[in-house]
């Protein structure tokens, strides 16, 4: 089947999509021994395809889950040379993880090679439930319960609706489960109930759990757990949820003060650092201001009056 030729050279892992493209602009790639122009579209078994003057070939697809420890960047390469979880795994194919985990979250991680897999699970449309297992600094008391499993309002936007758990009998170990993937939504859904997070565990990915796999292990998904995680992305796409709008609660709660206090902070003027340091301590009125004058007051005026009047009268 015919395809354009950058994604045939990024799901063979000859590179990314980008970096395919501008290979082809480049020159660099042949079909059926002529230089490829960019959009131009390829079979990669019937074409015979080149790039940089190796053969193309299609690339076995990986499956992979990764316990991940903290301390690693969920990404292929870091700009700030941190350690990623590419070097957590050993295989010759060019896999990329299945979407984000902080820096400072461990758990399950699906890395892969498959494109339309990695669109499936990681798109929001397609609503794939994720569980974390999440240890408290303080105790989730019932109302701050009520307002995650209702959806609660973040800087970004409202939450959907979430599934607590409860794992301790002290309310401070938890499991939440969201299909959301915003940046660090659950430990921002826990602040906003004044529970905020100290070790957070991605423990469950759609219908694959963690188990009991030491940390840094990887292993190969099953083709059962691939078609689970397939069945389960068209599932939810086909039977797919009504919008519920959120609604704010009858009763203000701490995330509502919290958030009109956020809003109604004063802000500092501009230049008003600069009209301080021109302030002058020994002048009581603002640089640039003119005292207001009292009637009656031109001492020099009343004076010269007195007098002329008293000459006057001595005369």
């Amino acid at each position: 089947m015919k395809q354009r030729l950058h994604k045939i050279l990024a799901s063979a892992g000859i590179a990314s999509l980008r970096k395919s493209e501008q290979m082809i602009a480049e020159g660099r790639v042949k079909v059926n021994g002529v230089v490829a122009k960019v959009g131009d579209q390829a079979d990669l078994d019937t074409d015979d395809i080149v790039a940089d003057g190796n053969q193309v070939a299609a690339e076995r697809k990986r499956y992979l889950i990764l316990n991940k420890p903290t301390g690693y960047v969920t990404t292929v390469t870091d700009p700030h040379d941190r350690p990623t979880v590419m070097d957590l795994v050993d295989v010759r194919e060019r896999i990329y993880p299945v979407g984000r985990l902080d820096v400072d979250t461990e758990g399950l991680l699906i890395l892969t090679n498959d494109g339309d897999f990695s669109q499936k699970m990681a798109h929001p449309s397609f609503e794939i439930e994720k569980t974390y297992l999440a240890e408290l600094a303080t105790t989730l008391n019932e109302e701050g319960q009520a307002l995650l499993e209702r959806g609660i309002m973040l800087e970004d936007g409202p939450t959907s609706p979430a599934k607590i758990k409860i794992v301790s009998n002290r309310r401070r170990k938890v499991e939440i489960t969201i299909h959301e993937g915003r940046n660090r939504i659950v430990r921002r859904m826990f602040e906003s109930v004044e529970s905020p997070v100290i070790r957070l565990r991605r423990i469950r990915f759609g219908t694959v759990a963690l188990d009991d796999m030491p940390k840094r292990a990887v292993r190969e998904l099953t083709g059962r757990e691939v078609e689970s995680l397939m069945d389960l992305a068209i599932e939810s796409k086909r039977v797919a949820r009504p919008f519920k709008e959120w609604k704010k609660p009858e009763h203000e709660t701490r995330n509502d003060r919290r958030l009109a206090f956020q809003a109604n902070r004063p802000t500092r003027r501009a230049g008003a650092e600069e009209r301080r340091a021109t302030f002058d301590s020994g002048d009581s009125r603002r640089p640039g201001s003119k005292s207001k004058k009292r009637p009656g007051s031109r001492r020099g005026g009343a004076g010269k009056r007195r007098s002329s009047g008293a000459g006057s009268r001595r005369s």
